[in-house]
């Protein structure tokens, strides 16, 4: 007969289901938009071309709008993933050990930093003011700001 293990289950803290949910947000917009911005499925009227000729290197809207998806779209879903369920992986594993968290937490504070960046060089380079510039800039902020919190840094300690 073999003695059963048994694992305790801590409660998801508040503050990682809502982390989590601003993740899954800018996750599920990153990857609408961009892929609006790269291929041009205009679901309203296409920014103009002529915003893009003040930014350096950037001359359609095909990279703005994979960076958008596949780096904050695809990358936030990955860390919402990674958040939920925690799981190790060996390649990721200096980055536990440098930090002390779980890749998640690391992972969200970056998507957060890139994302005050990215609003900051719209507000710098693109013309038109929007209120989304706003929103984004608060989820932005908001990413870099919950991995500090306590329960959340409990929930992700390596």
């Amino acid at each position: 007969m073999t003695a059963r293990e048994t694992t305790v289950v801590r409660p998801r803290p508040t503050a990682v289901t809502i982390a989590v949910g601003v993740l899954a947000f800018l996750g599920v917009t990153a990857v609408l938009g961009g892929v609006e911005l790269a291929f041009g499925l205009w679901i309203s009227e296409p920014p103009p071309a002529d915003w893009l000729d003040a930014i350096p290197l950037i001359d359609g809207w095909v990279l703005p709008g994979l960076v958008l998806a596949v780096g904050f779209g695809l990358g936030s879903l990955v860390a919402a993933y990674g958040m939920l369920r925690r799981p190790r992986t060996a390649w990721l594993a200096p980055v536990q050990r440098l930090t002390g968290h779980h890749w998640s937490w690391t992972m969200t504070i970056g998507l957060g930093l890139g994302m005050i960046a990215w609003i900051g060089l719209e507000i710098v380079y693109l013309p038109a003011r929007s209120w989304l510039e706003a929103l984004y800039g608060a989820v932005g902020l908001a990413l870099v700001l919950m991995p500090a919190l306590p329960p959340v840094g409990r929930h992700l300690s390596a």
